[in-house]
């Protein structure tokens, strides 16, 4: 989740899911809660030509970064996979293929989803320096409940309490032993 040294910008009190590090590759995650109200669910399956619109059931559309933010991203439970699914976890995949989204419209799909339009990324050995350096992010665990919960104003309190941080004790000042 994005530190206080990022209390301004595009990333001001973020919290990302990380699904992809690999050393030579650098990073990709999702932005998890900053929720979209336009365009809406109804409005992104039409331009894809999706059915039924409107869907027989509903997932949070959220900015998933600065990031080639016309592209969507599908982060989900594993209980769902299909072509171009990317297990990040044990329990969460990535898809980028509209099968997920044409399943969800029908009714069915992976019991726990959100679409992301956009993506965080990072070259190889940037994300590192910005936390080891920059302390521009602080690691936590992912939850269920900061994935996909509701209340996507509130996660970044969650995600701090995770790692036992009050952000009434934080400060964007940073200093070097």
């Amino acid at each position: 989740m994005a530190s206080p040294a990022l209390a301004e910008g595009p990333f001001a009190r973020s919290v990302i899911f990380l699904c992809a590090h690999s050393p030579g590759r650098g990073a990709m995650g999702l932005v998890v809660n900053r929720r979209l109200s336009q365009p809406g669910l109804d409005d992104v399956l039409a331009q894809l030509g999706i059915d039924p619109v409107p869907p027989r059931r509903r997932i949070d559309l959220c900015a998933g970064g600065p990031v080639d933010e016309a592209r969507g991203f599908v982060l989900h439970s594993s209980d769902w996979t299909g072509a171009g699914s990317l297990p990040v976890d044990d329990g969460t995949t990535l898809t980028a293929s509209q099968d997920v989204l044409k399943d969800i419209a029908d009714g069915a799909g992976p019991r726990r989803a959100l679409l992301a339009l956009g993506h965080a990324s990072w070259q190889d050995d940037q994300l590192e320096d910005e936390i080891i350096h920059r302390n521009a992010w602080l690691p936590a665990p992912a939850s269920d409940a900061i994935l996909f919960g509701g209340g996507h104003s509130l996660k970044w309190r969650q995600a701090l309490a995770a790692i036992n941080l009050d952000p009434m004790q934080l400060t964007a000042a940073t200093g070097h032993a």
